[in-house]
């Protein structure tokens, strides 16, 4: 079985499926919890709560 990069077969969509694609992404964010954005972003609950400009505690326990 051969591996394409995602880039690839992202090119070869129609701008339609492009379209739609983004749009199911965007709403899969919207979606996530908050420790789940996290952990796809590799993010630990420092850096998180420093870019929320909040303490880590707060960050822990919404999470």
């Amino acid at each position: 079985m051969s591996t394409h990069k995602f880039s690839e077969l992202r090119n070869k969509m129609s701008p339609a499926a492009r379209a739609e694609s983004d749009r199911l992404y965007k709403q899969a964010l919207a979606e996530m919890p908050l420790n789940g954005l996290r952990s796809a972003r590799g993010l630990s609950r420092k850096t998180l709560s420093e870019a929320l400009h909040i303490q880590q505690p707060a960050a822990a326990s919404s999470l």
